[in-house]
């Protein structure tokens, strides 16, 4: 197994490692988003008449979360190309 890595190179590890941070990076939020939206389903249907405030936060707990994974995309962008 150790000889795989040895044969690809400095470029093919950077490039991994890239792959390595944006999976790790967007698991996360996938995960987050997933949960906030059920959560806010859930809440929707149970009290239809708080919609309005429990749709805003839900949209800015939407949005925060994304920020983590765009955060990902860079770094991984970063390693890419600058590294």
């Amino acid at each position: 197994m150790l000889d795989v890595f040895l044969q690809i190179g400095d470029d093919g590890l950077k490039y991994v490692a890239a792959a390595i941070a944006m999976a790790v990076g967007a698991v996360g939020p996938a995960l987050g988003i997933g949960m906030l939206a059920g959560r806010a389903l859930e809440a929707l249907g149970r009290n239809p008449d708080a919609a309005p405030v429990i749709q805003t936060n839900m949209i800015l707990g939407i949005a925060f979360t994304e920020a983590i994974a765009i955060y990902a995309l860079v770094v991984a962008v970063m390693i890419g190309f600058v590294f």
